[in-house]
């Protein structure tokens, strides 16, 4: 990975770029070195002297866009927020601002979401995992918990958010064109739905 960290970085995001469109449109298995080497307009054999091999190159880019989002989320991120629905569309909109700049980013990510090919799938779940601090941090540290009826499990809550942003992300999976911000607003109709059942009236 060294000899791919020295290059220029304009050489580096034209190998990246390249590496994330071709596994975000046919998946890890279908997609080779040599497609990958064509869509940089470089040789095979250098795409290997610079990661070795395949799952090596396609571990490295889920750790990079992951790397990207949340870097941009912590770095802007206002942590004064007490509300909770809000903190979730502030992080929600920092994702979709992040992805919008990086085109190739979104169909490899929603890819990889759900990949099932057995050699990088445990690799996947255990990279993805170490998001959840980071996500439990930005949804409950500082929230005022005062706003929500009686009885509400916040970390259920959560989860209902979770299992939320999975549909629909199956359903940018099933399309030929995916507009993050079409599906960030139906997302946040969805938000707004949820906050009405479990705020006090007050606090709407």
């Amino acid at each position: 990975m060294e000899k791919f960290w020295s290059l220029p970085l304009e050489k580096q995001h034209g190998i990246i770029d390249a590496a994330l469109a071709c596994f975000g449109t046919n998946g890890y298995k279908k997609t080779s070195m040599n497609d990958i080497a064509a869509e940089a307009g470089i040789s095979k054999a250098m795409v290997f002297h610079y990661f070795g091999t395949k799952k090596a190159l396609y571990l490295y880019l889920i750790n990079y866009c992951s790397d990207l989002v949340m870097n941009e989320i912590n770095s802007k991120f206002d942590e004064t927020l007490t509300d909770f629905f809000e903190r979730i569309k502030q992080a929600t909109n920092i994702k979709v601002s992040v992805i919008g700049r990086h085109a190739a980013v979104l169909s490899f990510l929603t890819s990889v979401y759900f990949e099932t090919n057995e050699e990088v799938r445990q690799d996947i779940t255990a990279i993805l995992a170490k998001g959840e601090d980071i996500r439990n941090r930005i949804a409950l540290s500082g929230v005022d918990e005062s706003k929500f009826k009686e009885g509400i499990d916040l970390q259920l809550l959560m989860n209902m958010l979770t299992w939320m942003a999975e549909g629909f992300t199956s359903q940018m999976s099933r399309g030929n064109k995916i507009d993050i911000e079409v599906i960030a607003r139906e997302f946040f109709r969805s938000i707004d739905m949820l906050k009405a059942q479990f705020y006090r009236p007050e606090y709407l």
